[in-house]
């Protein structure tokens, strides 16, 4: 018959004290109770733990094996117990972060940087994608959170609303058009647009509102990552529109951005899925994003 863990605990603790008194003591119990289930333990293993010599206890060559295995069982244990109190703190764990390319590039590194300070045993993987890929990875339960701008046209989801921003152009330092305090669709009727495709809502937008104004919106290059809009505009390929958090990718030396009228609002969401409980990581990566989203000024 297997021995109990108070057993072993008992067991252990003779052995690295060298005696029934010192193991009694550090477990606060009486030397009897120290002794009887030392024999409990003899009789369920089916052989003697200790010899008597001169009024001390002498380890058998049995013990001896066993009490290697045993440290590591505790050893086990205890790492087992500091990981539960990790996790129960936040402290281990991984998070899986899908986010569009505007909060990859600004929110998402200050809210990982702030969040891994606090949990540096935290591993964070964040997944680049569009926003309808967002959608879909935290639907599926592939990520524990998404960032995302527009409408999400998925009702299993809990959705946030981060900020809401307006859209913006960005145009080289020295451009024309950078003397006018904001830009129309009639302004950049003549000019290379890069901006997200039709597909996607922002894009979308845009499309309508050129189509309000009359003009035809021919892209000139369909980018939906910020950042490679902007280093379009550096190249000189064109102006780019871009929302609230791409806008924030153009603040440079090199870049000027203008208000895009009429007046075209982006909505930034935190998506959480719903097939299971958020975990506390989750929770608390949440409130440092909505936090350092905040601080941005978008």
């Amino acid at each position: 018959m297997a021995i109990s863990v108070r057993e072993m605990d008992v067991f252990r603790c003779v052995m690295q004290s060298g005696s029934v008194t010192n193991a009694a003591i550090t477990l606060n119990i009486s030397q009897p109770a120290v002794s009887r289930m030392l024999q409990q333990a003899e009789e369920r293993l089916g052989f003697r733990l200790f010899e008597r010599e001169k009024k001390r206890l002498k380890p058998t060559t049995e013990a001896q094996t066993l009490f290697a295995e045993v440290v590591n069982v505790f050893a086990a244990i205890e790492h087992t117990q500091r990981l539960a109190a990790e996790l129960r703190d936040g402290q281990v764990g991984l998070l899986t972060l899908a986010t569009v390319t505007g909060f990859g590039h600004t929110v998402v590194p200050q809210a990982v940087r702030r969040f891994r300070a606090e949990r540096p045993n935290v591993s964070v993987v964040i997944q680049t994608l569009t926003g309808p890929e967002v959608v879909t990875r935290v639907a599926q339960g592939r990520a524990d959170l998404g960032l995302t701008v527009g409408p999400i046209g998925d009702p299993s989801l809990e959705s946030t609303i981060l900020c809401t921003t307006k859209l913006g152009c960005v145009l080289p330092v020295g451009h024309r058009l950078a003397a006018k305090a904001a830009l129309s669709a009639p302004d950049l009727a003549d000019e290379p647009v890069i901006c997200p495709g039709p597909h996607l809502s922002i894009g979308a937008a845009i499309v309508i509102a050129f189509a309000e104004a009359n003009l035809r919106l021919r892209i000139a290059v369909e980018a939906s990552q910020s950042n490679i809009a902007c280093e379009l505009v550096r190249a000189g390929a064109g102006i780019a529109i871009l929302d609230g958090l791409g806008l924030l990718s153009a603040r440079s030396n090199d870049l000027v951005t203008r208000p895009f009228a009429p007046s075209l609002q982006s909505v930034a969401r935190l998506l959480k899925g719903t097939k299971r409980p958020a975990s506390r990581l989750v929770e608390e990566f949440a409130g440092v994003v909505q936090r350092v989203t905040v601080e941005s000024g978008l």
